[in-house]
């Protein structure tokens, strides 16, 4: 037992001279064994690790120390290691990689929780900002309109800005949960989702992050043209909950009707059968947007 408490000890003192306010979390067992191939790496196993650091979470909780966990890939730590000349079998290396993940990467902060809460929210996060990188960079390359010179990534942003702003000014009061996809090629479909909690005073309260990233996907498939939809579910402070949803069609959105919803929720997107529809749920038009018809003339 002293040798087992003293070896967690140990454990715990290499933790914390890799921790410069930010940990780099090796989240699943493929990238926990990858790192393992290092010598100065002394954990052997994945759940025993976890548990080690989810105790150096909470004792640094308690001195009043805050800390961030980011996501940490041994490929890319590997390929980091290559570009800036270090040794990557060295703890000061890991270290260093880890203050430019807390620079640069996505982050969750601790705040007491369990790390089986931390890795999804985690994990959640890396996949949202690799989403919006995506997505900004192929708008970026869209360049300029050949009639009026806008830059199209530009304007498909601001006019999903737009539209999603309409979207929840007209939805019903009540917590909001959006789903935004957008298709390319059959194996590359793009899916942002987006949770709009009710104030008291009745203001939305969105996480900003998660805007940005459905914002740029919606406006991925404006300026592209591409076939996809957007779904909304209300759930208000009584009553049954109510989904709406549109299809994105030219420049805007054009809205499902009542059963068009009820289709696409009650079908198995797979096989194509019909699965029972959700009890104490209605499957709505939307309210109109007002402001999703564009002009007549010119538009991208």
């Amino acid at each position: 037992m002293a040798h087992t408490d003293r070896t967690h000890h140990t454990q715990r003192r290499v933790l914390r001279r890799e921790i410069a306010g930010t940990i780099g979390l090796l989240t699943d067992e493929h990238d926990f064994r990858a790192m393992r191939r290092y010598r100065s790496f002394t954990f052997h196993d994945h759940a025993a690790y976890l548990r080690q650091v989810e105790a150096l979470l909470r004792t640094r909780a308690a001195q009043g120390t805050h800390t961030t966990l980011a996501l940490f890939d041994p490929e890319e730590y590997a390929a980091f290691c290559t570009a800036a000349g270090l040794d990557a079998d060295a703890p000061v290396s890991r270290a260093r990689f880890t203050a430019e993940l807390a620079a640069h990467g996505p982050t969750v902060p601790y705040e007491g929780q369990s790390l089986a809460d931390l890795l999804p929210a985690l994990v959640d996060e890396a996949v949202r900002q690799a989403t919006w990188e995506y997505t900004s960079s192929l708008l970026a390359r869209l360049g300029s309109c050949s009639t009026c010179g806008e830059d199209l990534g530009r304007a498909a942003f601001s006019r999903a800005t737009r539209l999603l702003r309409r979207v929840l000014e007209t939805a019903p009061p009540g917590s909001r949960h959006l789903v935004c996809s957008v298709s390319g090629h059959p194996e590359d479909t793009l899916v942002s989702a987006l949770l709009v909690d009710q104030e008291i005073d009745g203001a939305p309260n969105i996480d900003e992050a998660e805007a940005l990233e459905f914002t740029s996907v919606l406006a991925l498939g404006l300026a592209t043209h591409s076939p996809g939809g957007l779904v909304m579910r209300v759930s208000p402070p009584s009553g049954p909950d109510r989904i709406h949803g549109w299809r994105l069609r030219g420049y805007g959105l054009e809205p499902l009707t009542a059963a068009e919803v009820f289709d696409a929720y009650c079908t198995d997107i797979e096989s194509g059968d019909l699965i029972s529809p959700e009890s104490n749920v209605d499957y709505c038009a939307p309210p109109d947007l007002g402001e999703d018809r564009l002009p007549p003339g010119h538009h991208h």
